[in-house]
């Protein structure tokens, strides 16, 4: 009964810089009120800066307030279990923005979202990304984008992932991009209610480039400097790639980081040079200097690639300092050419937990040593991997980082990455303009210029009556250049967005200032980009947007807040949303706990046995993962003559990758290669598995020590349990796979809250109980009550077998 008969998305760049409006449409044809969503996706590059409903010719507009600020609001609402974060990651490019509001019946809504982003030139080119998805066809649907750039068009395209044969010439490209089919041409067939609109549609396009100094533009009291110098010879690269081979690499992420890197040597040019170095605890090189990229090193270089396998935790630390002494022992010895540029590619996917250990330790030895001499780019594979960490060292290190999604197009984006930075054309590049004349300039210093980029400078116009305007760049390239350019004074029709571009440029440079530098330089990089972030309306890390809305019949409805990810939010984000698909636990007295996400309903049941007894919770020989538990009971039995027991200890035994843990609510030990290494709870650090295999949480609940009757316990659970074959068993494992049962003769049971019921489950009768039990992983402390069927006298019936078929005689020992 909500139709929506309108979509459309308005982008309109000016020089580089895009503005896009999404308004939608909506018309409520029921005889009640009814709840109308609304969805839009956005790059993560674009900053919010304005969000507006029009419901009944009322118009609630958002309003861009500090986060600090919009935290209160944003704890009320979610304390009365409304949902109000409004973006989202959503998917590698971009991020979501959603909302939904009540309307009344036969009444209209407007929602309008506008955004705004600098187009980055990358491999020779500039791209927008527009990302629709209206599910139905729509009376009104259309996509527009305007292109103005004063110097011309090089070449334009249009494609999209959902144009058919049909729908190709609907797209009209020059300066103007549009798409507007009708319902009957959206529709996937003649009588068809789905749409084929779904999906990505991309615009890319070039500017003619004429002059090596770039283009610069000045309107308004603000200037812009283009730079992207064309057909200058490329200069040499020495590369360090730094590899991570330990145990969390194993499987397709070792095989695809080999096709990457294989392919990445191809590409090498004969004067570059390079060196290759694997580590996990221990380091490697495959040679002691670099070598120079000739075919037969290349050759040998890749036999030596294949080589590398998974074993071992991770010292990122003395992975990195090897390839930077290396490049440093080979400039010192001239095995280098003179006009070539240095630069590490570090490939990890997890955390130092090795040598040293403290991120801020390991990024001040990575910045000594490397003196500002040489770039640092980083590499961060799948979601586990700390990229905040990772960011920081390279930003410190004039370089970048970039995550390597987890997919079976993993290798691709790794030879994508480095296909930007193989070529680079400059060093020491240094953009000046006239002394007096202009003041906050964003960065005009840059280490490297890479084929196919551009640097862009922006800044404010002191005097705004000069006729001319000089620019001067130096930079080092296969040879060096010092060029210089007198620039007339022109007016162009759209000059309001040099102004908005350059805010958008200075807030970006100023959040990565905020990560690096002392924290006097830190505090004021964030109270500068803070200030300009309210003073422009971005929708930044820093602030957020209140959206007010209407009020429901039942009084005031909460404010929903719009934020900005950050690529370490986006990870815990996802990684939340991964853990939340499945999950098995066992908690307290031991009670287990099977969900099944499909059926929206979950099973559990107690065990009782003496204190001592060890189970087999989890073995999967195929993926050789065994996880035993052993359960302990209170001090001594209470008034009531009933004695608690509870799990104590765990062993989770890996062996693939030959690794034990122990866990205890005393300490946790890990073993590999023969040694055992104790950590105490209050401890941080990390053993990963292959990152496509199930993880498990442990939970450590502290009971006072002085309790008369009770004892420290754990919690278990597994998430992403879908992960291991469908070989695995165990008290828990049986149910990874799921179970099939019915529910049926509810009637009263006992307690008037918990009705019985009569399952039928594994071709038997069982009388079951609705209770719930306490699941702990979002409230460590007091739980929430998760809703169960309850199987009774130690899950007979439900799991195979009995109880005690389970038992094993050690922590470690298996049937």
């Amino acid at each position: 009964m909500v139709e929506v008969y309108s979509v459309k998305v308005d982008c309109t760049v000016t020089s580089r810089f895009a503005h896009t409006v999404t308004t939608s449409r909506a018309l409520n044809k029921a005889k009640s009120s009814q709840e109308i969503f609304f969805e839009v996706q956005m790059p993560k590059t674009a900053f919010i800066v304005n969000f507006s409903m029009e419901i009944d010719g009322e118009v609630y507009v958002g309003a861009v307030k500090e986060k600090k600020k919009a935290k209160k609001q944003y704890e009320k609402a979610v304390s009365s279990g409304q949902t109000a974060g409004l973006v989202k990651a959503s998917g590698r490019k971009m991020e979501k923005f959603s909302v939904s509001v009540n309307i009344a019946a036969e009444s209209n809504v407007t929602f309008i979202l506008t955004y705004e982003e600098l187009l980055q030139r990358k491999l020779g080119q500039y791209e927008i990304l527009t990302r629709v998805k209206p599910k139905l066809p729509v009376q009104e649907f259309q996509i527009v984008t305007n292109i103005y750039e004063p110097q011309g068009l090089a070449y334009v395209d249009a494609h999209a992932t959902f144009l058919s044969n049909e729908l190709l010439p609907l797209v009209h490209k020059t300066a103007r991009i549009s798409f507007s089919p009708t319902m009957d041409e959206q529709r996937k067939c003649p009588n068809c209610e789905g749409t084929l609109i779904d999906g990505d549609f991309v615009i890319k396009y070039d500017v003619k480039r004429t002059e090596n100094l770039g283009n610069v533009q000045i309107a308004n009291g603000y200037f812009v400097h283009f730079f992207s110098p064309q057909d200058l010879q490329r200069v040499p690269k020495n590369v360090a790639f730094v590899i991570d081979r330990s145990g969390s690499m194993w499987g397709i992420k070792m095989q695809q980081t080999h096709e990457a890197l294989l392919a990445i040597l191809k590409d090498l040019n004969e004067e570059d040079h390079f060196a290759l170095i694997q580590f996990d605890d221990t380091i490697d090189s495959w040679r002691e200097s670099l070598s120079k990229a000739t075919k037969e090193n290349v050759a040998e270089g890749m036999a030596y690639i294949r080589t590398i396998q998974p074993s071992g935790v991770t010292d990122i630390n003395s992975g990195v300092l090897r390839g930077v002494h290396m490049l440093i022992k080979d400039r010192q010895e001239e095995k280098l050419p003179e006009r070539s540029v240095d630069m590490i590619i570090l490939l990890t996917d997890g955390m130092p937990n090795i040598g040293v250990t403290s991120i801020p330790a390991i990024q001040d030895n990575v910045k000594s040593a490397m003196g500002g001499n040489m770039s640092l780019f980083c590499l961060g594979i799948g979601n586990d991997v700390d990229y905040s960490f990772l960011d920081v060292m390279s930003q410190q290190n004039k370089g970048v980082a970039r995550r390597i999604f987890e997919g079976s197009d993993a290798s691709l984006q790794l030879q994508g990455f480095y296909d930007e930075v193989a070529s680079p054309i400059l060093s020491k590049v240094d953009l000046r303009y006239p002394v007096n004349v202009v003041d906050s300039l964003t960065t005009n210093h840059y280490s490297e210029l890479y084929n196919g980029s551009e640097i862009v400078v922006a800044g404010r116009m002191m005097d705004n009556n000069l006729d001319n305007f000089m620019v001067e760049v130096f930079g080092q390239g296969a040879s060096a250049l010092d060029w210089n350019v007198m620039y007339p004074n022109e007016d162009y029709i759209f000059g309001y967005f040099t102004e908005r571009l350059w805010a958008y440029l200075t807030i970006q440079q100023l959040l990565q200032k905020s990560k690096t530098g002392t924290p006097e330089e830190k505090a004021n990089a964030t109270a500068k980009a803070l200030e300009m972030s309210l003073r422009y309306s971005f929708v930044t890390p820093l602030t957020s947007m209140v959206v007010t809305k209407p009020d429901t019949k039942d009084g005031p409805d909460s404010p929903l807040i719009a934020d900005k990810l950050t690529e370490a939010r986006i990870s815990t984000v996802m990684t939340s949303i991964a853990s939340q698909n499945s999950w098995h636990a066992l908690d307290g007295d031991p009670h287990f706990m099977i969900e099944l996400p499909d059926r929206e309903d979950a099973l559990c049941f107690n065990l009782n046995d003496k204190p001592g007894t060890i189970f087999n919770l989890v073995r999967d020989p195929t993926q050789g993962i065994f996880v035993n538990g052993q359960i302990l009971g209170d001090k001594k039995i209470a008034p009531d003559g009933k004695m608690n027991t509870y799990f104590c200890r765990f062993g989770i035994e890996h062996r693939i990758l030959g690794l034990k843990l122990e866990v205890s609510t005393q300490d946790i030990s890990v073993l590999q290669d023969g040694k055992w290494v104790t950590f105490q709870w209050s401890e941080t650090a990390s053993v990963k598995g292959p990152k496509n295999s199930v993880k498990f949480v442990i939970l450590l609940h502290k009971v006072w020590s002085e309790h008369p009757y009770h004892r420290d316990y754990l919690g278990f659970y597994t998430l992403d349990s879908h992960l291991l074959s469908s070989s695995v068993h165990g008290l828990l494992g049986q149910f990874y796979h799921g179970i099939e049962y019915e529910v049926s003769d509810m009637h009263p049971g006992e307690v008037q809250e918990k009705p019985d019921a009569t399952m039928y489950v594994k071709g038997r009768e069982l009388n079951v109980t609705r209770g719930w039990q306490r699941d702990f992983r979002s409230d460590l402390k007091m739980g929430k009550n998760v809703p169960c069927w309850f199987v009774h006298s130690n899950g007979t019936g439900l799991i195979d077998g009995d109880a005690t078929d389970y038992v094993v005689s050690g922590l470690f020992k298996t049937f």
